[in-house]
């Protein structure tokens, strides 16, 4: 998901910035809607474990119980991961990328946007595969998360307010 905020690189100050985006992982349900789906699929499990354990089969609702958990945990590790995010802020005189983990931990780097190119992989059956900053040989992806047409949509966007970075920028 793209949170973008362009501003027009006219007379902006310098650090003020032209381009910004917070990209985090879509996912399709909300906590609310997770715990309707768990909550169906316990009832589920009790209702469909009854029948066993009254004709003596009892271990079987042991493995409805272990198949219960792997799914709680299946969202649970879904979740923590949604909780990563990577923001792109392009100014006149800095480009900063900065990722934040599932976990906390923090990965920044900055780049100067006159030295920085916007790289893309394309393939003909699929879309936009990569985005990657290229900037004195160092080659960074970006924006994992989306999709290839939000990619597509990103790169359009954040390619344009580059290019408006470097035109406007004293020779």
């Amino acid at each position: 998901m793209v949170s973008p905020d362009l501003r027009p690189a006219g007379q902006t100050a310098p650090e003020e910035p032209v381009f910004a985006a917070v990209i985090t992982p879509h996912r399709s349900l909300d906590r609310d809607s997770t715990r309707l789906v768990l909550t169906l699929c316990c009832i589920a499990t009790v209702v469909s474990s009854i029948p066993f354990i009254v004709l003596g089969a009892w271990p079987v609702a042991w493995f409805f119980g272990i198949d219960l958990a792997a799914l709680f945990l299946a969202f649970h590790l879904n979740f923590r991961s949604a909780r990563r995010m990577e923001e792109v802020i392009l100014t006149p005189i800095d480009l900063l990328l900065r990722r934040i983990g599932h976990r906390g931990e923090q990965f920044e780097q900055r780049f100067n946007p006159l030295w920085t190119k916007l790289d893309r992989r394309e393939d003909d059956e699929f879309g936009l595969q990569e985005i990657c900053l290229v900037s004195r040989g160092e080659r960074v992806v970006i924006a994992r998360d989306l999709s290839p047409h939000e990619r597509e949509s990103f790169a359009r966007e954040f390619g344009a307010a580059l290019a408006r970075v470097k035109k406007g920028a004293p020779v």
